[in-house]
């Protein structure tokens, strides 16, 4: 069993989902401002557990997967992303790890969402060796600017059940 590693930046920890994270992750994520443009209508409560486990799960399986990101000076849960793969019948994807990133509106517009991935594409790049991918939807401004900022280049767009995206790719850092 694979464990997610504790990642450490200037501002936040990124530690492995845990039901110390539930009750904030399940609050973030029934909350419109967070879901506008990830699925685009609030989780209830039981849409948020099968997330939740959903992302825990990955790293047993896969050896990567979803973190939690918390403020490092106070603990507060901020957000939640990392690499996963949903299976989500989106050929541009191509069973490549997808990098994925959610974060509680307070703290939009601050660049955490730019330091969480960059530390998490650090890992990969030393850990996974691989390309890495990602969908943001067309509406997502602030996603797309995250995105071009970490390196990511578009080259793709999609329209399959979860709706038009534009997918991304970041060739590895560090490929053997």
């Amino acid at each position: 069993m694979t464990d997610a590693p504790t990642l450490t930046t200037d501002r936040m920890i990124l530690t492995a989902l845990s039901m110390a994270h539930w009750e904030d992750y399940a609050a973030a994520w029934a909350d419109p401002k967070m879901t506008a443009f990830i699925g685009g209508k609030p989780r209830t409560r039981q849409e948020s557990w099968v997330k939740f486990t959903q992302a825990a799960g990955l790293w047993p399986l896969l050896g990567y997967g979803y973190w939690a990101f918390t403020d490092r000076a106070t603990g507060q849960f901020l957000g939640n992303g990392g690499l996963a793969q949903f299976e989500r019948g989106i050929p541009e994807i191509g069973g490549l790890p997808e990098a994925g990133w959610a974060f509680v509106p307070d703290a939009w517009g601050k660049g955490l969402a730019t330091e969480a991935i960059a530390a998490i594409l650090n890992w990969a790049d030393g850990a996974l060796k691989s390309e890495v991918r990602c969908i943001i939807d067309p509406g997502n401004v602030a996603s797309h600017r995250v995105a071009e900022k970490l390196g990511f280049q578009q080259f793709a767009e999609s329209d399959g059940v979860i709706g038009p995206v534009n997918v991304y790719r970041r060739e590895c850092a560090r490929a053997a």
